[in-house]
């Protein structure tokens, strides 16, 4: 870590590349969708997904839908995302002037505060945080990846992908093996995961939180495979610059899209069929559809981000965008606030240690819900934008991460790589 780190502030909010703004607005509307389900605290899980039995029509067809379009689905995008954001911000800095070893010490403080956010979010509101895992996966692959030649980024998230590859093929061959095998309960899942949510006593769910949190942040961020391979993505992706530039790269990103989107559900029907009751498989043999979910999940998420991009590209050609365009993007802009809201507005409510609200409802009035959380969200975005303000949690992270703020740097979105940046090879 250099002596002097007078580090660069962020990007202004004028001359940002709307791509991945959009498709953070968009995203936080599918966490948000992935995470209420748990708080179905009421009635157990079907013992493959954290979903309930479905109990009528409208439960059916909310299920069958969040399993194939959503569940696994959200944090790739979210992992690529966070990538394509770290890449981002070394590009700013060191156009700024900021030495390659500044850089690198404000990446690790933003993943360690990253990592403080995450323990306290745990803490106080979600089990499931993502802050932490994220944060945690930025310091290890940015020390290993960020900082090599691209194509080093796109091999090694190709060969994490096949290792997921090869683990569902392995499952999908073992199917007709484990017919009538019981499934061992004394292990660790998604029942005790859950448990701190049907917790009366507040003191009680923040211990049961933070307990699980550890093997959380570390199975997610190092060992999930589908999260540190999207970031590698990312990684490679912003190099190239695919969601600043879209115009230049309309052909990848149209079959990127095709190709990801159509595998993503594809390979997301035979679990949602599994969660309504159609296949009707055992549950040792249902188990083993989970890492084919997260293979396409992965190649869903991608194309998820991929089609978003052209929308992106496509709404700045026209030269104005929406309302709803601009309070998705102010979204984005604000993400991490706007996901620390999602707990703020559901653990309360939902969760047996606050008002309880989970045990009323079911898997389509939760959906309708976690939709109403979203909204709330981009709403308070739009507004903070009308009136020139960040996100809350942004100023603090950046309060955080930063030790000395000049003023902010001003990039334009088509400018290149700066010397000693992360490198290219193009």
């Amino acid at each position: 870590m250099a002596g002097n780190t007078s580090i660069r502030g962020s990007a202004p909010p004028d001359g940002r590349a709307l791509a991945p703004d959009l498709a953070r607005g968009f995203m936080l509307l599918f966490i948000a969708l992935a995470n209420t389900v748990w708080y179905l605290w009421a009635v157990p899980d079907s013992g493959v997904t954290v979903h309930p039995a479905p109990e009528g029509v409208l439960d059916t067809a909310t299920q069958f839908f969040t399993v194939l379009a959503v569940d696994m689905r959200s944090y790739p995008m979210f992992a690529f995302l966070f990538g394509y954001g770290m890449v981002q911000l070394a590009r700013r800095q060191q156009a700024t002037g900021a030495s390659v070893e500044e850089t690198k010490a404000l990446l690790r403080r933003r993943n360690l505060w990253l990592i403080v956010f995450g323990f306290f979010h745990a803490l106080l509101l979600w089990m499931g945080d993502i802050l932490a895992a994220y944060g945690l996966a930025g310091l290890f692959l940015g020390w290993l990846f960020l900082w090599r030649r691209d194509l080093t980024s796109l091999v090694w998230g190709l060969v994490l992908t096949g290792l997921i590859g090869l683990l569902a093929v392995f499952g999908l061959l073992a199917l007709p093996f484990l017919a009538g095998v019981s499934v061992d309960d004394g292990g660790f899942g998604t029942g005790e995961l859950a448990a701190n949510l049907e917790e009366t006593s507040v003191v009680a769910a923040a211990l049961g939180r933070i307990s699980t949190w550890p093997l959380i942040v570390i199975g997610q961020g190092l060992f999930g495979l589908a999260v540190p391979a999207a970031i590698l993505f990312g990684f490679w992706a912003a190099h190239r610059r695919f969601l600043e530039e879209p115009g230049r790269r309309l052909k990848a990103l149209g079959w990127i899209a095709a190709v990801g989107v159509t595998v993503g559900w594809l390979g997301g029907l035979p679990l949602a069929l599994q969660q309504v009751g159609v296949l009707g498989l055992d549950p040792m043999q249902a188990q083993m559809l989970t890492m084919p979910h997260m293979l396409t999940g992965l190649f869903c998420g991608l194309g998820y981000i991929a089609l978003i991009s052209l929308i992106a590209h496509r709404i700045q050609e026209r030269g104005r965008a929406s309302m709803v365009v601009s309070a998705l993007s102010a979204t984005g802009k604000r993400s991490l606030s706007a996901y620390l809201a999602q707990s703020v507005l559901c653990a309360p409510i939902l969760a047996a240690w606050g008002l309880g609200l989970g045990a009323h409802l079911t898997s389509w009035s939760m959906f309708l819900f976690a939709i109403g959380v979203w909204l709330t969200t981009v709403l308070a975005s739009y507004a903070l934008e009308r009136a020139g303000r960040r996100g809350p949690a942004e100023v603090l992270l950046r309060k955080c991460a930063y030790r000395r703020t000049d003023r902010p740097a001003v990039v334009s979105p088509r400018e290149g790589a700066e010397p000693g940046s992360p490198r290219e090879d193009h």
